[in-house]
């Protein structure tokens, strides 16, 4: 059954309308291109058709994307020679594509019909390539609709056309933060940006294409003219130059290398201005190849596309029946407390927001108007949206507020006294069917669940701040967390529409266990003589967002004390982190606790602007005359972390390494070309990983040795996606 249908019209305008089976928006497929084409051949081969229309049976969307399977299977029908596989088939999508463009003219540009593109909402990726290759393209006024590129969110970049074709629309400057950052448009801003041709009421999308079709308009594009010059200047043109040239610099500046598509993007943008537009889009295509054949790309389309969408869907729910939230209560209205009412009552459920005194209620649900106020400011929210999630939020001190509530989320002091005392409190007011979830980071499920009477219905949901923006939460069972409390956290998380893990109870739970050591380990090296800066920009070029030292200021360095101190007295003399703490002890006791303070590692101006490295830093730990090449920092700071992830998989915290490598690069950025700690390791290989950790363990210490797991794992080559990966073994 065709995806693709075809209605030719009395008026000589044919409407082809795609309509992908079983989605609830289109994605393209290898036999989706095949019918397309049949169908643009058919209608260009009538002469009773004068133009075409291509447009969605989906209610307000086009297109969300390309099916990545097709890769793969351009990859196997190769065989030995898989370039040649992905170039041929890359080849064929453009021939399809410019065939649409031509619209049937000869090579004198005559003859020919016009086909105009009908978005009746989302179109992205190739869902926007195929439109950039119509003559037109109409968009309806649909608010909520996402239009644009986002293939290098996933390490791969515009392949079927659509790199090479808005270049050529918008000049390169023009196209630079639609490629290079992915950026999303509504209808009317990517009109604005020139994007889309026309903006027009929704229920008037038809009829304006149609309009258009019969109006015989002239459909060569500007790069098939003679003459044509390319918006705001070739790179040899002098305005042209300094764009690139800038580019260049930005793109390096922001991923420090670390991330291979965006070269590649700008390597087939650059080469591709200087020759006619055939050829350019056989470079775009060469330069598609060489990204996909990289291991970053496989690693990031499948952690951050197909595995990041599995988990979002419930790839680890439990088989319970629907366990959808209506009325959740939140405990504590501070900044965490907050941002959980925040975004449960944009998700439409109903919230109960309580704090001891009314005042610091108010307070919490004021967060919420403040949000909405700042999005009215940019377009992205309305007064009505505002009051209709304001109506939702009752902030109160009265705990029988809560009653009706199927979810209650506690968010108060990190003190398990205090969290009992409310556990408690609680859980005399509510329903037997309520389930309590603790927001905690560091406290254990198991232990806090000991104040409840229903510890099956009591689980952790770590949320990270600020919650409205950050996509990951993390759920923990505790000993005794049934799977009915798992299914309503994770159901909830799908509600707020953000990505989940589930992990089981231990210190740190998964996410925090692996950054500490991170840090850790770059206070070690300071405290050893290595340079902070080296420190820093090593992390960065790895792709971490900020490196040790700086997101140690971030997070506060008393936050850090208190962790240490914390887990010291639970562990005794099993306590490994002493000289780290002579690191934290002594910043704190200077009283240099990080960002907020305006002192840090870091110093800083009253704006909170970094301004460089304390001096104060190299008084008290001077810095050694020959410091450590970069490549051996980077490995102390990547198997800090990748061993933890390990470990939290051999010791049954993690269930699925999906989990552990979604969770780390959605969590606290772990280098997102890699794929995550466990790609990875796929990556350098586990018998290569084994021997560095035991170098790195005899030069630094036991922390680097690594776990039975991955001996055994490199003993026998063994991958951890060919062994672990509970999706590849289901299939």
């Amino acid at each position: 059954m065709t995806d693709f249908t075809m209605k030719k019209g009395v008026d000589g305008v044919a409407i082809i309308t795609w309509d992908t089976k079983g989605k609830s928006m289109n994605v393209m497929n290898g036999q989706g291109f095949l019918d397309l084409e049949a169908l643009i051949d058919d209608a260009l081969a009538d002469d009773a058709v004068k133009g075409v229309i291509l447009t969605s049976g989906k209610e307000g969307s086009f297109a969300g994307g390309m099916d990545l399977n097709i890769i793969a299977k351009m990859k196997e029908d190769a065989g030995d020679d898989p370039a040649r596989g992905l170039f041929d088939g890359v080849m064929g999508m453009h021939a399809i594509l410019r065939k649409i463009e031509r619209g049937g003219m000869d090579d004198k540009n005559k003859g020919g019909k016009p086909i105009a593109a009908a978005l009746p909402g989302t179109a992205l990726g190739i869902g926007l390539e195929i439109p950039l290759a119509c003559h037109r393209i109409f968009a309806a006024d649909n608010p909520r609709a996402k239009i644009g590129l986002p293939e290098i969110m996933v390490g791969i970049f515009p392949g079927a056309g659509g790199t090479t074709r808005l270049v050529r629309k918008l000049g390169a400057m023009g196209a630079s933060p639609l490629l290079l950052e992915g950026k999303l448009n509504d209808p009317k801003k990517a009109k604005a940006a020139g994007v889309v041709d026309e903006v027009v009421p929704a229920d008037e999308l038809l009829d304006a294409a149609r309009a258009w079709v019969l109006s015989e308009p002239n459909i060569v594009k500007p790069w098939d003219e003679k003459g044509y010059k390319m918006p705001g200047g070739a790179p040899y043109h002098p305005a042209g130059f300094m764009t690139f040239v800038g580019a260049s610099a930005m793109v390096n500046g922001k991923t420090q290398g670390a991330f291979p598509a965006a070269k590649a993007l700008l390597s087939a943008v650059y080469e591709g201005a200087l020759v006619p537009f055939d050829t350019a889009l056989k470079i775009e295509a060469r330069w598609f190849t060489h990204i996909l054949l990289n291991p970053s790309s496989s690693a990031m389309i499948r952690s951050l596309f197909i595995n990041k969408e599995a988990l979002e869907k419930g790839a680890n729910r439990p088989n319970v029946p629907d366990a959808t939230v209506k009325k959740v209560g939140v405990m504590g209205a501070g900044m965490m407390g907050a941002g959980i009412t925040l975004v449960s009552a944009m998700a439409g459920m109903e919230v109960v927001l309580i704090d001891q005194k009314q005042e610091a209620a108010d307070k919490g649900k004021a967060y919420t108007a403040s949000y909405m106020d700042a999005g009215i400011k940019r377009g992205k929210a309305t007064e009505a949206k505002k009051d209709a999630a304001l109506a939702l939020i009752t902030a109160t001190t009265d705990y029988a507020a809560l009653k009706g509530c199927d979810l209650i989320i506690e968010a108060v002091f990190e003190d398990p006294k205090i969290k009992a005392e409310v556990t408690k409190a609680v859980e005399a007011v509510v329903g037997d069917e309520c389930i309590f979830a603790t927001n905690t980071s560091t406290l254990p499920i198991s232990e806090l669940a000991k104040a409840s009477v229903r510890p099956e219905q009591f689980i952790g949901i770590h949320f990270f701040s600020p919650v409205e923006k950050m996509m990951l939460v993390e759920i923990i069972k505790g000993a005794q967390t049934g799977p009915h409390a798992t299914a309503k956290a994770l159901d909830y998380v799908r509600q707020i529409r953000k990505t989940p893990i589930v992990v089981n109870d231990a210190r740190f739970f998964y996410a925090n266990r692996c950054i500490i050591p991170y840090i850790n380990e770059g206070l070690r090296m300071v405290a050893e003589g290595v340079t902070p800066s080296l420190i820093d920009n090593a992390a960065r070029q790895l792709g971490f967002p900020v490196g040790p030292l700086q997101l140690v200021d971030e997070t506060s360095i008393d936050l850090g004390a208190k962790i240490a101190r914390a887990t010291k007295a639970a562990m005794g003399d099993a306590y490994p982190d002493a000289a780290v703490d002579e690191v934290i002890f002594w910043m704190e006791g200077e009283g240099r606790l990080g960002r907020k303070s305006g002192a840090g590692f870091y110093d800083y101006d009253d704006k909170g602007k970094r301004l460089g490295y304390w001096p104060g830093l190299a008084a008290k730990y001077p810095v050694h005359a020959g410091q450590p090449d970069l490549i051996k920092v980077q490995h102390r700071l990547m198997f800090a972390q990748v061993l933890e992830a390990v470990r939290a998989l051999e010791e049954g915290v993690l269930e699925d390494i999906r989990e552990g490598d979604v969770g780390a690069i959605l969590g606290w950025g772990f280098a997102p070309w890699s794929g995550g700690p466990f790609a990875w390791l796929d990556m350098i290989g586990t018998p290569y990983a084994a021997a560095r950790c035991n170098e790195l363990a005899e030069a630094h210490g036991a922390r680097f040795a690594p776990p039975a797991l991955l001996v055994e794992m490199a003993g026998k080559a063994q991958s951890f996606y060919a062994r672990f990966d509970n999706a590849a073994q289901a299939a």
